[in-house]
């Protein structure tokens, strides 16, 4: 046993010098692979040496006008200049909407101080609308969406701007008198009247609603 002992040692003591030796050798050095070369960038005239050009056939791009711009027209432009058809479409007035133009309106039952009331900002403006651009069939339904919805958040009064008109094309009023005659006939307007002068004067109405509850009065409130 003390021989194989020994034999051990020696072995052992053999591979010491070894050992020592190992971390001292560098480790060899692979090195990478070179990049490849870049393709060389197509010639532009050797990439389109068989296209042709197209040949010029003298035609000259139809541009469609431009629309016509309506002017503004003043109240003493509109007598000075009548309407064309003004003999036939005048005697269509009375059948669909009235001939003359109401700056107010209350209903049958409310207090006569109403208007007053209305005129001096007795109930606040909650919500505004302005139609100016629409057709009379958009500007109506952007109204009955305005008088609904006031009225499902409780609100009472707005302001309606419709025009002067005087940019109409023939310088004649078209919303201001359909829109007036939309809410005379609306179940649920109370009464309305021309804005002052700061609030667009008779471009536009303040009209009070009749709220979306019981137990109002006379007067919506």
């Amino acid at each position: 046993m003390a021989g194989k002992a020994a034999k051990g040692q020696a072995f052992k003591d053999a591979l010491r010098p070894l050992r020592r030796a190992l971390p001292k050798a560098a480790p060899a050095h692979i090195a990478p692979p070179p990049p490849p070369a870049p393709e060389p960038e197509p010639v532009f005239s050797e990439l389109f040496a068989d296209v042709q050009p197209l040949k010029t056939d003298n035609r000259y791009p139809h541009r469609l006008p431009a629309p016509p711009h309506w002017p503004r027209h003043s109240a003493a432009q509109a007598h000075a200049n009548p309407r064309p058809n003004a003999h036939i479409t005048d005697s269509m007035v009375g059948w669909f909407e009235p001939a003359t133009i109401d700056p107010s309106f209350v209903r049958a039952g409310m207090q006569r101080h109403t208007l007053k009331k209305l005129r001096q900002g007795h109930w606040p403006v909650v919500a505004e609308l302005d139609l100016h651009g629409l057709s009379r069939f958009d500007a109506q339904q952007h109204l009955a969406v305005l008088l609904h919805r006031a009225r499902q958040h409780g609100q009472c009064c707005v302001r309606v701007i419709h025009g002067k008109g005087l940019g109409s094309r023939e310088g004649l009023p078209v919303l201001k008198q359909v829109i007036r005659t939309w809410l005379r006939h609306h179940p649920h307007v109370l009464a309305f009247c021309e804005a002052d002068d700061a609030q667009g004067g008779a471009g536009a109405l303040l009209v009070l609603l009749r709220r979306d509850s019981e137990g109002l009065g006379s007067d919506g409130r």
